[in-house]
């Protein structure tokens, strides 16, 4: 692989996104009906929190962003960044396990086959597992959505050892 080669991607979810808005809308609601009727309590609170906490995530997990070096591989959902040295990498391949199995989209982290993974993640998308050389703290694979699984793989296997 050549220093200056490069592969980037942006992915985003509609659907994701609307999934989103919905819940903001049904927990503002909510916190309004609950401040109406009964004033400040813990409910009402409850209800502005979750809303609030819904709306990062709408600017926070917009878009995911691979980019693909020589060097790194690095994924950003807005302001959380993972980044990987290529020579950390052991192995990459198509996750294959059902994409529903593990629900949601954003960042989580799991255990999978005795195996504990980061997942960045939007659900339509097909996954690339990057399995590590030595773990980045507990994790010792990074699963993430993109458009062209074949590609990615291709351009990791191209600079590893």
């Amino acid at each position: 692989m050549t220093d200056n080669h490069v592969f980037t991607e942006s992915l985003s979810s509609a659907r994701t996104l609307a999934l989103f808005i919905v819940l903001i809308m049904v927990f503002l609601a909510l916190f309004a009906w609950s401040w109406s009727n009964v004033g400040w309590s813990g409910w009402t609170i409850a209800f502005l929190c979750i809303s609030a906490f819904f709306l990062f995530y709408v600017f926070n997990y917009r878009t995911l962003k691979i980019r693909l070096t020589s060097e790194t591989l690095q994924l950003t959902f807005g302001i959380f960044t993972w980044k990987v040295a290529v020579s950390n990498i052991k192995d990459c391949y198509l996750d294959e396990d059902t994409i529903w199995r593990f629900g949601g989209a954003g960042i989580h982290f799991m255990f999978i086959k005795g195996k504990y993974r980061a997942f960045w993640n939007f659900l339509e998308y097909p996954r690339v597992v990057v399995t590590l050389k030595e773990k980045k703290g507990p994790v010792s694979e990074i699963a993430f959505s993109t458009k062209h699984p074949e590609q990615v793989m291709e351009f990791i296997r191209s600079g590893l050892d």
